[in-house]
């Protein structure tokens, strides 16, 4: 095995008690989604950490996973430690996850943290919530892989684009006007009925929403393909004549339309709100909530399971009658969809991303470059942090222990330990970490 900078440094340590606070090697996965060599984030963190990472500029570098999920289980980084992997030494030190998480989530890391490297457009999907992943594990174990519910969040790196839960029924409306495949797609009745519910209570809303829906994602392949060719053309033709299609997101539908040829998800941009995030702010996709990532780098948090029920632009698997039975058709507009960070009381530096869910929260940390030395808050649940940003030495009071972190170091830290950043180099730091606070 190769020796990271972070193994090679020689712990200053001293007594023989085991380190709760140690580097991790996360696993990449290259999914053909991802960006392309040292365009991806990825890509980068991983060669900025380990300075014998080789970065193939030909292949994508799509997700980072920090975790002990079975198809990604970080390794450990510490030479005195038995276990090779995260899972394994959670396993065996429960305790480290704190009380509180232990017993709820039966001693296993509750969530998953990532960095995500988007370049073409992933699935439009769903996840189920509690109940219905139960039911669908146990009907198809070959789809959905287990019983969980999988609430996730994403915060942007860099712009980050996404489609994410239903729009207002009046921009569905006028898209229906401006877009007559999309309309001829989901048919008068569905149409009217959706006109009709204009302004009126959101029960009814949602009620024509899901019959809309339902009738375009049910289309005939044979119908989609024809509609979707017409459409194309007619932006293509009225682009080259240089006018502006931007009132029907011709740029995007006709680039989703060059990724997935004849698809039906090309459509539900009509249907979803258009997110772009800045740096910094956050989308979170609750159960049911339709949506997909387009473009960009985003850090991102979930909980542990791999269900997800797609719809389209995708080759996998798509189970069209679950999502339309299982989505959430409560129209909203766009900006209701950014989900916003409360800023910490105690650390001028903070800020916390804490979904209405129990498995995780994520902590954003920018130092600016006069400081010379930042205190972790101290947390009862185990956490796992990652240097997005800056060079620091980690100094490990309980360990007598220094780690150094560079740019895309990934550290875990056991329940209540406490950790003090010492910036080795001025430039300001930014530092994600993602946790458990029950």
């Amino acid at each position: 095995e190769p020796l990271f900078r972070s193994q090679i440094l020689g712990f200053q340590a001293t007594g023989m008690a085991s380190p709760r606070v140690f580097p991790l090697s996360c696993v990449v996965q290259q999914y053909a989604w991802g960006k392309v060599g040292s365009k991806s984030e990825v890509a980068c963190l991983l060669a900025s950490s380990d300075p014998l990472a080789q970065i193939s500029e030909d292949k994508p570098y799509a997700e980072l996973w920090m975790g002990t999920h079975p198809r990604g289980d970080a390794k450990i980084l510490d030479n005195r430690i038995s276990q090779k992997t995260l899972g394994q030494w959670i396993a065996e030190n429960p305790d480290c996850l704190g009380s509180k998480v232990k017993n709820t989530f039966n001693g296993k890391l509750p969530f998953l943290f990532k960095v995500l490297s988007v370049d073409t457009a992933l699935s439009i999907q769903a996840h189920p919530n509690k109940e219905l992943a139960e039911k669908l594990h146990l009907q198809a174990p070959e789809h959905y892989p287990d019983a969980n519910h999988k609430p996730e969040m994403a915060i942007a790196l860099t712009s980050f684009q996404g489609l994410c839960g239903f729009r207002p029924v009046e921009e569905i409306v006028t898209f229906m006007k401006k877009v007559p495949e999309f309309q001829l797609l989901i048919g008068d009745d569905a149409t009217a009925q959706l006109k009709e519910s204009v302004g009126g209570d959101t029960e009814a809303m949602a009620s024509a929403l899901r019959n809309c829906f339902s009738h375009l994602m049910k289309s005939e392949k044979k119908v989609v393909v024809e509609q979707l060719n017409l459409l194309v053309k007619r932006i293509s033709q009225q682009v080259f004549d240089g006018n502006n299609m931007e009132d029907i997101y011709g740029k995007l539908l006709l680039q989703l339309h060059q990724q997935h040829p004849g698809d039906i998800g090309c459509f539900a941009i009509y249907f979803l709100n258009l997110l772009t995030l800045k740096p910094g702010e956050a989308m979170f996709l609750d159960a049911n909530v339709p949506h997909a990532y387009l473009k960009g780098d985003c850090v991102e948090c979930m909980a542990c399971s791999d269900n997800t029920v797609r719809a389209g632009l995708t080759p996998k698997f798509i189970d069209v009658p679950t999502l339309c039975e299982m989505l959430n058709y409560t129209p909203s507009p766009s900006n209701n969809r950014l989900f916003a960070p409360a800023q910490s009381q105690d650390d001028p530096y903070l800020s916390i991303y804490d979904p209405p869910v129990p498995d995780f929260t994520v902590m954003k940390m920018e130092v600016p470059s006069s400081v010379t030395e930042y205190k972790v808050s101290t947390l009862d649940s185990a956490s796992i942090l990652l240097m997005v940003q800056g060079t620091v030495t980690a100094i490990i009071p309980s360990a007598h222990a220094e780690i150094p972190l560079y740019r895309g170091g990934v550290l875990f830290i056991a329940a209540n330990e406490s950790v003090l950043l010492k910036i080795t180099v001025p430039k300001d730091l930014l530092i994600f970490r993602a946790c458990c606070l029950l």
